[in-house]
């Protein structure tokens, strides 16, 4: 007789333990809080009362977490994970005991008693058992193994399918971690389930899945990660430091939302580019009677520009960020007074690097990735923006008027 045939069937009217609850809890939030960094997680449908076997899809180390995510913590959901992998090194067992809860079990056939020996106690006792019936990550849910419902068969259990979606993107097999949304479906629990009709409810799950996105923002994205986008924002950035009255921030607000995964490229291009272009604004002011269109300007901007250089050198670049005034009113008086052009063009780099690299970038990076689980609302977004920065031009014109 085998050791599946002398467990017999439990009623399942326990609840975990107040600590297991409590841990669970934990968890739970912990995760939810590095989801909603990396672009947010939706769930839909939930667990039914008491214990249960919950059968995922599995195609990335973070489907466990995002499950973790989705079902409440009275679960105390518990996951069945390799021996051999998760629990080679002390480490991994450490962290995925503590961090994600997991019993072992091995991938082979003889995981079955040892699937059946723990997870009825755990079932007995309320918990709901996850299971990853593949056995190891893959992209196409082919065949589902037995033992996840061979134990619901011998613990009297339902099997409940769910599909997770968007992890494979989010932490592929092989690659590294990007921002990206993620959505946990929770199906209803299996009449005579089985490997097959599991398989088939999973699959169907996550062909339901659609995370609502911004057309523009796609085409934006794919625009912000091209070379013609880098480009244009270096053009963007020259173009402002000698005569374009739009910040470069303004660009780099729309693009970094769009794609925040190019976020540090683009915002290195818009510093060298800036830099170049405040140069050349001091190489053309050297001469006498230059003159160069520079829209939303001052009379009182430049004053002060000229009197801070006349007293600071290059060295007053370090005021342009704090007062607003634009770095090609700088620039210019900086050629006026005949400042070196390599000692503004390193003040220069120093200055507007730590203004658009450590404040503005940091922001917009924030920006980008929260908005990852808005992506619908680009547009609204890109809208706001716009008339946020106009509001502030208006009123940084008028103050320096």
């Amino acid at each position: 007789m085998n050791s599946r045939a002398m467990v017999e069937p439990v009623v399942l009217t326990g609840r975990p333990a107040t600590g297991a609850i409590a841990a669970a809890w934990l968890r739970r939030w912990l995760w939810r809080v590095v989801f909603f960094l990396l672009g947010g997680v939706s769930v839909s449908g939930k667990l039914p009362t008491g214990g249960c076997v919950v059968v995922a899809n599995h195609v990335s180390h973070a489907d466990s977490v995002a499950l973790i995510t989705a079902i409440r913590a009275h679960h105390a959901p518990r996951f069945a994970a390799a021996r051999d992998y998760w629990f080679h090194s002390r480490l991994r067992r450490f962290a995925c005991s503590v961090l994600v809860s997991t019993f072992p079990v091995h991938r082979s056939h003889k995981g079955y008693g040892e699937l059946d020996g723990v997870g009825v106690e755990l079932l007995r006792k309320g918990h709901a058992v996850v299971v990853f019936p593949e056995g190891s990550r893959n992209q196409d849910a082919t065949r589902f193994r037995r033992g996840a419902f061979a134990l619901a068969e011998a613990a009297g259990t339902p099997v409940v399918p769910v599909a997770v979606c968007g992890t494979d993107e989010l932490l592929p097999k092989g690659g590294w971690l990007r921002p990206r949304p993620v959505g946990v479906r929770i199906g209803a629990p299996l009449e005579n389930p089985s490997a097959e009709r599991a398989r088939a409810a999973v699959a169907e799950l996550a062909e339901g899945y659609e995370w609502r996105d911004s057309r523009t923002r796609r085409r934006v994205a794919r625009f912000a990660a091209s070379r013609w986008g880098l480009l244009f924002v270096a053009l963007w950035a020259a173009a402002e430091a000698v005569s374009w009255p739009l910040l470069s921030e303004l660009l780099l607000g729309v693009l970094c939302a769009a794609a925040p995964r190019v976020a540090p490229r683009l915002i290195a291009t818009t510093v060298l580019a800036g830099v170049a272009g405040g140069v050349l604004m001091l190489l053309l002011y050297t001469s006498p009677g230059a003159a160069v269109p520079q829209p939303l300007t001052t009379a009182r901007m430049h004053a002060t520009a000229a009197e801070q250089i006349s007293r600071e050198g290059a060295d007053a670049v370090w005021n342009q960020p704090p007062s607003g005034i634009p770095y090609k009113v700088y620039s210019a008086e900086a050629g006026k007074a005949g400042v070196p052009a390599a000692e503004w063009a390193w003040n220069s780099l120093q200055a507007r690097g730590l203004r658009v690299v450590c404040v503005v970038g940091a922001v917009l990076a924030l920006i980008g990735l929260v908005a990852q689980r808005l992506r619908r609302f680009f547009v609204p977004y890109v809208l706001v923006l716009c008339a946020a920065v106009a509001a502030a031009l208006y009123v940084l014109v008028g103050m320096w008027s």
